[in-house]
């Protein structure tokens, strides 16, 4: 298969604020399908739109530009502009308009700088909100029901807008006690404890999804026969799970960032990238080194061509419904960014509105990046 069709399977972090010589070439070879920003992307407005506008321009297809947009501590933007609030926040209010406002002032922003793909909604139940394993102040509802209606609210605000949705983290990071960015998680919730609590957020919005990340987590009642196999590379739960059981088949799928300890403290490189695919993610991402992008497209060269063609096919179909960037205002980003704010004291108040999120003087490595 062309080595520049295979690169559409990648979605890549990029090394800084601006798209070098060498990254440039790099990924003009690669052909990536798509681009993750993080904070070490973003210095300033402008600068923010060009990076976007030259990754655009390396590009052959149109890529998948997306971030981390939620609220709270898990806000790219808020480098450059006002945080919004968390869906904790937002969950404890119990107001739908102030939702509905802040899906529809993400999807303003994020077509403004160029995105088209935001990694949000988190779909997870918190069962603890000072729960160790990465979800502290993410969720949108402490039960199936409340995360469904609030969770849909924001979804369709920001799809409103032309900005693609993913849920996350299928099936579930409610009962992690550890954080996957460092170790992976054994989740032992059987399938139909899974259907009737944490997955009904997932399969209620199933068709108001644009695309799902897989988490990363050992389910044993889905993967006994593999130790400590993680649910991003388990057949099993994307194919058998996702796909064929709750309908998701033509639905976007991808891994959660591959360069974290939950895979690599578990599997070889080789072994996450080809299983993923195999196991029915199309996109396979890989945030913070573009050696092991280049790596994984030698990788994904190993796999059998039905199962690419499969990827590839669920990827132009999801990169139809892309939309494109809104023209460059700043006046319009200082309007937005200032509607923001606005959102954020109805939420929290004044007071609480000035404090930033800040977990005990330490950061996340969610929020690192």
């Amino acid at each position: 298969m062309e080595s520049r069709r295979i690169g559409q399977l990648l979605l890549t972090g990029v090394p800084g604020p601006e798209l070098d010589a060498d990254t440039a070439r790099r990924f003009k070879a690669l052909q990536p399908g798509g681009f993750i920003l993080f904070g070490r992307n973003i210095q300033s407005p402008e600068q923010l739109r060009k990076l976007i506008d030259d990754l655009r321009d390396i590009s052959e297809t149109e890529p998948f530009i997306t971030i981390d947009q939620e609220g709270g501590r898990v806000s790219r933007l808020r480098l450059i502009g006002q945080e919004p609030p968390n869906a904790q926040a937002l969950r404890d209010k119990g107001d739908a308009e102030l939702i509905r406002r802040h899906g529809q002032l993400t999807g303003q922003l994020l077509r403004l700088f160029g995105f088209n793909l935001d990694l949000c909604p988190v779909l997870d139940i918190s069962y603890d909100d000072q729960a160790d394993n990465s979800l502290k102040g993410r969720c949108y509802g402490r039960n199936p029901q409340e995360v469904i209606t609030n969770a849909g609210v924001f979804n369709r605000a920001m799809r409103k807008e032309g900005v693609l949705s993913c849920g996350k983290h299928f099936p579930t990071y409610g009962s992690a006690d550890v954080d996957p960015h460092e170790h992976l998680p054994v989740i032992r919730r059987t399938r139909e404890e899974l259907l009737g609590e944490e997955v009904m957020p997932f399969s209620a919005l199933l068709g108001e999804l644009d695309a799902m990340m897989i988490g990363h987590a050992w389910f044993p009642d889905f993967d006994a026969e593999r130790e400590r196999w993680p649910s991003s590379l388990s057949r099993n739960i994307i194919q058998g799970f996702l796909r064929d059981q709750l309908g998701f088949d033509d639905g976007l799928v991808m891994t959660d960032d591959l360069d974290m300890g939950a895979i690599l403290n578990e599997v070889t490189f080789e072994q996450a990238i080809q299983e993923a695919v195999r196991a029915g993610n199309d996109l396979v991402m890989i945030c913070h080194r573009i050696e092991m992008v280049e790596q994984a497209h030698v990788h994904l060269q190993g796999l059998e061509h039905t199962v690419l063609d499969d990827a590839l096919r669920r990827i132009e179909r999801a990169k139809k419904r892309m939309a494109e960037p809104d023209p460059w205002s700043r006046s319009r980003f200082d309007k937005l960014n200032e509607d923001v704010w606005k959102l954020r004291v109805d939420t929290l108040g004044e007071e609480k509105a000035s404090v930033l999120s800040v977990e005990d003087g330490k950061r996340s490595p969610v929020e690192l990046y």
